[in-house]
């Protein structure tokens, strides 16, 4: 025979909204502790102000080329035999380490040439280059490897 108790029985329950609860606090908790121990750094930078103007660059490249005629360009504009000295020592007092690159044309003498870079190193320009083509006018260099050697010119009659 089966006796009632006189004690009512319960059953065990599991609440999970408070243990959501505390697990959040520990969360929010470990977050705030971890933050506030890392220490925040960065490079101090200057911003430029919005009244300042931006700075003028300087030319550090010009290419002279020699023409028929002794016929001298800076950059595609001709100037006059006389002009070249003066512009020569302007470039190289606003960038004493302006760059030059000398060329000729085809029937530009080769004493002109001369004149022009005895110019450029006058007027205390240390560098300086030259633009070189091969008498065929193609760009100069050694030939393909295993290639017969170029014929030579013919002699003069």
């Amino acid at each position: 025979m089966q006796v009632a108790s006189p004690i009512p029985k319960k059953h065990a329950r599991i609440e999970i909204i408070p243990l959501i609860d505390i697990m959040f606090f520990l969360l929010a908790s470990f977050m705030m502790v971890s933050l506030s121990q890392t220490h925040m750094k960065g490079i101090r930078i200057q911003l430029p102000s919005p009244n300042v103007p931006p700075p003028t660059t300087q030319k550090d490249y010009i290419s002279i080329r020699v023409g028929a005629g002794n016929a001298v360009s800076f950059d595609g504009a001709y100037i006059q035999d006389d002009q070249i000295m003066p512009y020569l020592f302007q470039l190289h007092t606003a960038n004493p380490g302006v760059k030059v690159s000398i060329s000729a044309e085809g029937m530009a003498r080769h004493g002109d040439v001369i004149t022009v870079l005895d110019k450029v190193r006058r007027a205390g320009i240390q560098k300086v280059g030259y633009q070189i083509r091969a008498a065929g006018g193609g760009p100069a260099g050694p030939a393909a490897p295993g290639a017969p050697p170029a014929a030579p010119p013919p002699p003069p009659r």
